[in-house]
């Protein structure tokens, strides 16, 4: 059949073959069973062992299925994590900007904020750290809702509300909206949170190129935003940068 691949065909079956064993298996037992050289079954291995489908019992060297690779909790980074590889380069992007820098991540249906670093200037601020937020209403929410489809369905169906001026509560706008954020890479909100500022963000990436996070800089309007209201060109680099070498800390755009 053309278009197949040859390398996820291997790796299918290696998981059958892993799955229909009652022990775990030896590396020769692999290459026998599926007619493989041993250099292929160890590169299949091991790239199936580090994202977390495949076990190797450190005494015997034997394999087998990790358990439940694919329910919900087993693919979701933990968010202490997320922050502590993020940190410093939220901190940076703080820094660089002079605008406040949150990381969001999906959890229980809505937008968590992971981590939240000021603004470098002396107006009163509160952190939002832990916090919950309108996925339809912030910038790092359109980022989870354009390439997460768990953040999609923790949308609802209902009304979306109103939350200030300018939110987009009719789903064909945000439907739209959505594609134009898969397209440019980036996602805005203004005057959508709050009528006095307005956001960036971007999507953080794992290995596999899964989204697993955003961050992104919210400020006073004028401070986002050209004249004509359009987000800045230079932040929007500030925060693509920020979100690609964060990437880089998960592993994206490495090669195994």
């Amino acid at each position: 059949m053309p278009g197949m691949v040859q390398s996820v065909e291997r790796a299918a079956a290696l998981l059958r073959l892993l799955a229909a064993e009652r022990e775990p298996a030896t590396l020769g037992q692999i290459c026998s069973a599926l007619g493989i050289a041993k250099a292929t079954a160890h590169g299949l291995l091991k790239t199936l062992i580090h994202v977390g489908f495949v076990e190797q019992d450190r005494d015997t060297g034997r394999y087998q299925l990790a358990p439940d690779p694919l329910t919900p909790e087993s693919v979701l980074w933990d968010v202490n994590e997320i922050r502590s590889r993020a940190m410093n380069w939220a901190d940076a992007l703080a820094a660089r900007t002079g605008q406040a820098t949150r990381l969001g991540a999906f959890r229980d249906g809505s937008l968590l904020v992971v981590h939240h670093v000021f603004r470098a200037d002396s107006t009163p601020q509160t952190s939002t750290t832990g916090s919950r937020l309108p996925l339809h209403a912030t910038a790092l929410g359109k980022v989870l809702l354009a390439h997460d489809t768990r953040a999609a369905r923790g949308l609802g169906a209902g009304p979306l509300p109103a939350i200030a001026f300018r939110t987009i509560t009719d789903r064909g706008e945000l439907a739209r909206e959505l594609a134009r954020v898969r397209d440019a890479g980036w996602a805005s909100a203004v005057q959508e949170l709050t009528t006095e500022t307005a956001a960036i963000a971007v999507p953080i990436r794992d290995e596999g190129g899964a989204v697993i996070a955003a961050i992104g800089i919210e400020g006073p309007l004028d401070d986002i935003c050209t004249s004509r209201g359009a987000p800045r060109p230079e932040l929007i680099e500030q925060v693509r940068h920020a979100g690609h070498n964060i990437s880089h800390e998960f592993g994206h755009g490495r090669s195994l």
